[in-house]
């Protein structure tokens, strides 16, 4: 997979950073690409000169980024004509250790209420202000992406279809927000199992949402996120706290 088209789903979390701490943005931002999954293992990030002037930092810069994600085991580099940035698949990190840790450096608490606080936001704002023509559409081919997608690549289409509907509200800051809140989420999803059941009703959901968004129906939209992030709340309270 490559994403070096203008139209992806990078574009909710790559933006120019600002000055002095061009290196720390950088980073930041590439780090939030990788653990939100939304380039795959195997997968290729965007070509250096196309990511520099996304990010509008320097090649040099940002070829100092890749080298730290390297050295961390996140990416790899390849040369010749299929070369390019690389991420490295995750391995699997669900053993007690490591789900002590992450638990250990996150306020699940604070975590689950300021998600439900900017998604309920995101989807009211969505609906209040309409979402017509190129827009709509981007979100009904989010949502379909998630009904087709294979058990392995569900939380990878099920973030992109929730970071849509983020950017579609209009406000970077939220989106950007969100983005942040959302990478700690799935760091935490990645410790618990895949539960069929509750993908089919998160599906369901993820129907009922669209359409209430689509429809012009705020208050719908707001409630129905709400319950949403109740349920994935109340899986992550049942299996790590």
């Amino acid at each position: 997979m490559t994403v070096d088209g203008a139209d992806d789903p990078l574009t909710p979390v790559l933006r120019p950073v600002r000055t002095g701490n061009g290196f720390e943005e950088a980073l930041e931002q590439i780090l939030q690409v990788v653990r939100l999954g939304l380039v795959p293992g195997g997968g290729r990030l965007p070509a250096e000169r196309g990511l520099a002037e996304r990010l509008g930092i320097s090649r040099v810069t940002l070829r100092e980024v890749l080298k730290v994600l390297q050295d961390q085991g996140l990416v790899e580099s390849r040369r010749g004509r299929y070369g390019g940035t690389f991420v490295l698949p995750r391995t699997d990190a669900t053993g007690e250790g490591e789900l002590r840790r992450r638990v250990a450096a996150v306020d699940i608490e604070d975590v689950l209420r300021f998600r439900e606080v900017l998604e309920v936001g995101a989807a009211g704002l969505c609906a209040e202000h309409g979402l017509r023509g190129a827009r709509a559409e981007r979100l009904r081919e989010a949502l379909a992406r998630t009904r087709d997608a294979p058990l392995g690549d569900y939380r990878r289409l099920d973030t992109l279809l929730h970071l849509t509907l983020a950017e579609l509200s209009g406000s970077p800051s939220l989106t950007g927000q969100y983005a942040a809140v959302r990478a700690k989420v799935n760091d935490l999803l990645d410790c618990i199992p895949l539960l069929v059941r509750n993908l089919e009703h998160s599906q369901h959901q993820h129907a009922v949402l669209v359409e209430a968004v689509l429809d012009g129906d705020a208050d719908g939209a707001r409630e129905i996120m709400r319950e949403h992030c109740a349920g994935t709340a109340a899986l992550l309270r049942g299996f790590l706290t």
